[in-house]
């Protein structure tokens, strides 16, 4: 006589039992949201309804003190025909772009230097932050008098060293301000790299490095084919978050410069604030705000593409 598996035994359910606070907090689906629920507020309160708010606010005509009048994308229009958005579009790019690479290969260098072997390293690496914790009003004063035309010790150390004959105006010359402003967004954002892609180096198993030396690859092999492929998915994400910074820098270049001279220095963030806050157009600020947007849902989207790929 064949004889089945036993069943196991389970409790029959309890009529009645009390929902108590600790049975609830014991599901895991309660007690998700519940952790959730902070952040999720945090981003509807200070992300969320401030952007949904701006574009409302870019389809009206909305004067400070005056009730807003719908005018659809009229404000767009404006911008579209105006000869000084189209200045402020190129600074716009050109200042994220140039500070973009220049921070990649800055921070990758100061990452690859940081992560040997030597004397002092974890004192240098605290060093290494110092630009990116310093508050940007404090450090942007001491940026003003480096660069100051009287006396900055740039022109001072140029002029001493036979290079100039006299110093030059680096914030109040057209061609020079935005460079200037690189360099400075470059020093300030250079430690974000070098930390973040530090993290990631170190995460390199030297068994790979060992395989290829023993393969016979040398140390541009090793890096081309070891390092690289290993850390693209960190360098992919740092350089995102460093343009979606770098578009909505404002502190450093308002601080320097004020968007001058002759809008020379002028990028979305700057000119919005000035059309918006000091022009007292709240629409046409928000719409030079969002004029922005596109290009950077581009970026974004573009980079989680090939990143899901690789």
């Amino acid at each position: 006589m064949a004889v089945g598996p036993a069943s196991i035994a389970r409790p029959a359910p309890v009529a009645g039992r009390p929902i108590t606070l600790r049975g609830l907090l014991e599901r895991e689906g309660v007690f998700s949201w519940i952790m959730l629920t902070p952040g999720v507020l945090f981003l509807l309160a200070f992300v969320a309804y401030p952007f949904f708010y701006g574009i409302f606010l870019s389809l009206e005509e909305h004067p400070v003190a005056r009730a807003g009048r719908f005018v659809g994308f009229a404000n767009f229009v404006i911008l579209a025909h105006d000869g000084v958005f189209w200045q402020v579009t190129r600074n716009t790019f050109m200042y994220v772009a140039v500070t973009t690479v220049f921070k990649l290969l800055g921070g990758f260098a100061m990452a690859l230097v940081m992560n040997q072997s030597f004397r002092g390293r974890n004192l240098t690496r605290a060093f290494l932050l110092l630009p990116f914790i310093v508050p940007t009003a404090l450090s942007t004063v001491a940026w003003m008098w480096i660069l100051d035309p009287t006396f900055s010790i740039v022109n001072w150390l140029l002029v001493h060293g036979g290079v100039i004959t006299s110093g030059y105006s680096w914030l109040g010359n057209a061609s020079l301000a935005m460079w200037s402003l690189i360099v400075v967004n470059t020093w300030r954002g250079m430690p974000f790299y070098g930390i973040t892609l530090l993290a990631g180096l170190q995460t390199i198993s030297p068994d790979l490095y060992e395989a290829a030396a023993i393969d016979g690859a040398t140390t541009t092999q090793r890096f081309l084919y070891v390092t690289l492929p290993v850390i693209k998915p960190v360098l992919i994400i740092v350089t995102m978050f460093s343009v979606i910074f770098t578009f909505g820098d404002f502190q450093l270049i308002y601080a320097l410069t004020h968007g001058g001279p002759a809008n020379a220095t002028h990028v979305f963030s700057t000119w919005a604030f000035d059309i918006g806050m000091s022009g007292g157009q709240l629409g046409m600020g928000a719409a030079v705000a969002l004029a922005i947007l596109p290009a950077l849902v581009v970026l974004i989207v573009g980079l989680t593409i090939y990143l899901r790929r690789e």
